[in-house]
């Protein structure tokens, strides 16, 4: 016990002198800066009225996130803006973010394109450009596009400027939300240049009406949404081609046309399209058409209710839906009365083991035949949603535990209901099972 306190006393002196002592200022310039690199700006800046040493160290730290917002006004940004880009400072930046909010700042932000150069020439790496405004984009243009260093690009609200040499060696994520673009070429020109870019996740103006061309050999995921045109001047498309891309997730409820390119079977799709608005005529039908047979190597597939009734509902009615000859797994969240055409897609998956599927509105359906895939290969089924124990949910559930030969498990999740629950637990007991020995599992 004396020992215990003998040597808690000892850390506790030691500890004194080390505050005493300052060991910390002790530390050489760089270490210094890396502690000071883990503190948030307002801390680190602090640090300044140390003593004569310290009062510039925190300008050697190599990340700042700015906001506009943070200051009392538009000079006092910018001076300490100016104060940390100091051309005669050469130390590396590793992570820059700026949000600047267009309520606080003038028509002249000329320092902001200032600061983004001083930002490429001293290496940096993550870049966060982020313009808040309603109606307004940063209009100067950037010179970002000879970067060698940057790995993590981020651009919100900005107006691209129309290079005409682009080369971006090391970026390898790029997210662009909301930003404008002088023509088609120059979106197409920024990805077509990055030759190691492994994700991009792209939203794209609700005024922008422009067909926008990818065309990457190295990107891997792709995230892209595009909301419905308040007005429209052109017929919108997108246009992909990324052999590599293994994840590709879609909400795009503007675009007429969606085409995907040498889609290798690997790839992981989640579709929530429309293809443009209005009736579903020819010229729809050919754009379905040739979505479909760009995507028929994935092997994983979710629809939203609104692409599963415009692919079964109305394509399916017309023509022929294509083989989806890898895909093992199928996610589909539909309106119960549109399940009458789930067995014509499945028949399209006559590889398919896995499926899940979410409803919307309960009414009655019926299906008209077996697919081929719950006769040779479907083995598992997951409903995502609650069951209440209603006849069409009960019918579902009957077709395929009585017409799935080879089902494992089909898994449900109750409504947490003791009376509700019951009567579903009943209704399950009266499915007949044949010759499916298939596990039944509540959630």
């Amino acid at each position: 016990m004396v020992g215990q306190k003998e040597a808690k006393h000892a850390c506790f002196k030691g500890l004194r002198l080390m505050f005493k002592e300052d060991i910390i200022s002790q530390l050489p310039d760089p270490l210094i800066c890396h502690i000071l690199y883990h503190l948030p700006l307002q801390e680190a800046v602090k640090t300044s009225v140390l003593s004569t040493r310290w009062r510039s160290l925190w300008l050697w730290v190599p990340r700042l996130e700015l906001n506009s917002q943070d200051f009392t006004d538009l000079n006092a940004f910018v001076s300490f803006g100016n104060m940390f880009f100091n051309s005669d400072r050469d130390s590396c930046i590793h992570k820059l973010k700026l949000t600047i909010t267009i309520g606080e700042i003038d028509n002249d932000a000329s320092y902001v394109s200032s600061w983004i150069d001083a930002a490429i020439k001293r290496r940096v790496q993550h870049l966060d450009l982020h313009w808040c405004g309603v109606s307004n984009f940063f209009t100067k243009p950037l010179k970002l596009y000879n970067s060698e260093t940057l790995v993590d690009l981020k651009l919100s609200e900005v107006l691209l400027d129309d290079a005409k040499f682009v080369y971006l060696p090391c970026l390898k994520t790029l997210h662009l939300k909301d930003n404008w673009y002088p023509n088609e070429a120059t979106f197409e020109k920024l990805v077509s240049s990055c030759p190691v870019l492994e994700e991009l996740n792209l939203i794209i103006h609700e005024e922008d009406t422009k067909t926008f061309r990818l065309q990457s050999r190295s990107l891997k995921k792709l995230n892209l949404v595009r909301a419905y045109f308040h007005f429209r001047s052109s017929d919108p498309g997108v246009v992909i081609d990324a052999p590599l891309l293994c994840c590709l997730s879609i909400y795009d409820y503007a675009s007429e046309s969606f085409i995907v390119n040498n889609l290798e079977s690997i790839a992981k799709i989640d579709i929530s399209l429309l293809f443009g608005s209005g009736v579903f005529d020819e010229r729809k039908r050919s754009n379905v058409h040739s979505f479909l047979l760009g995507i028929t190597r994935v092997t994983d597939m979710t629809l939203c209710a609104n692409t599963f009734e415009i692919i079964c509902g109305q394509y399916s009615e017309l023509d022929l839906l294509p083989r989806f000859g890898y895909m093992s797994h199928l996610h589909v969240t539909s309106r119960i009365s549109d399940l009458k055409w789930l067995p014509t897609f499945l028949d399209s998956c006559p590889n398919s083991w896995f499926c899940d599927y979410e409803k919307m509105i309960s009414e009655e359906m019926s299906f008209p035949f077996v697919p081929q895939c719950m006769l040779s290969s479907l083995e598992y089924v997951d409903f995502k949603v609650r069951i209440l124990g209603l006849t069409a949910e009960m019918k579902l559930i009957r077709y395929f535990i009585e017409n799935s030969a080879f089902l494992k498990r089909l898994t449900l999740r109750l409504v947490g209901n003791s009376a509700r629950d019951n009567y579903t637990l009943k209704e399950l007991l009266r499915i007949p099972r044949g010759s499916t020995n298939c596990e039944v599992v509540i959630l």
